[in-house]
């Protein structure tokens, strides 16, 4: 693509918890990135799936009630499926020429060599920036088991003793909620585990192919954060 140069993605990894989502809005909203949350592509599609319905990739079947099952358990989904629905919108947004932020994609090793070739073709390395948030195990477990999300934009509010107690959204006026059955302790933990064996693994696949990926403490508060991944990214 001739213009491939002026455009560029950036994917924020970590484990849950970490504030992906967070960090991948304010950038977003700072650099005119358009914001791609795997976790919500793949909500929607498997949330609503039906009975019997299933989606073909590469001449399989994947059924989407058995995803659902996966993702409610916290169990990452078939791997493979979520590339094909993610190389979707990457080939969507870059026809339109738009500039893209991951947060928390490719989430396993079959996803990422699905989706870096397409994004390196159509994107150029060079143009592909990395930034992988640490955080403890035990933080991890404290920030989901206290996560809520408004109703209506689904996007995360912080957990302080500012906000415990408030039970409407100050952004849009929806309730806030829970995420059913994800933000479970016990779920998360398995989500955690999910995220050691599956996820973490990408990082020395991305070095091994010449990708650079700047780590970035999350236990500071979301502003701080935030600065340190801009300073990474520009």
């Amino acid at each position: 693509m001739d213009n491939k140069s002026k455009k560029q993605i950036i994917i924020i990894l970590g484990p849950p918890g970490a504030g992906k989502g967070t960090q991948a809005s304010l950038i977003s909203d700072k650099l005119g990135l358009f914001y791609v949350e795997t976790s919500k592509i793949i909500e929607h599609k498997v949330m609503r799936a039906e009975q019997g319905e299933v989606e073909i990739v590469d001449g399989k079947d994947y059924n989407l009630l058995a995803e659902k099952k996966l993702w409610e358990e916290g169990i990452i989904c078939s791997p493979l499926l979520v590339a094909f629905w993610i190389n979707q919108k990457i080939k969507e947004l870059a026809e339109q020429g738009e500039s893209i932020i991951f947060a928390g994609s490719p989430r396993t090793l079959p996803e990422s060599k699905d989706i870096m070739p397409v994004m390196t073709e159509l994107y150029g390395k060079e143009n592909i920036k990395i930034v992988l948030l640490e955080l403890k195990a035990e933080d991890s477990i404290w920030r989901n088991s206290n996560r809520r999300i408004c109703e209506l934009m689904r996007h995360p509010i912080l957990f302080n003793t500012e906000t415990e107690d408030i039970t409407m959204c100050p952004l849009d006026g929806s309730k806030l909620i829970k995420r059913e059955k994800l933000d479970d302790p016990e779920v998360i933990k398995v989500r955690l585990k999910e995220y050691e064996e599956r996820t973490l693994p990408i990082v020395e696949y991305l070095e091994g192919q010449d990708y650079i990926v700047q780590k970035i403490d999350a236990t500071p508060a979301p502003s701080i954060v935030f600065n340190n991944v801009l300073k990474a990214v520009k």
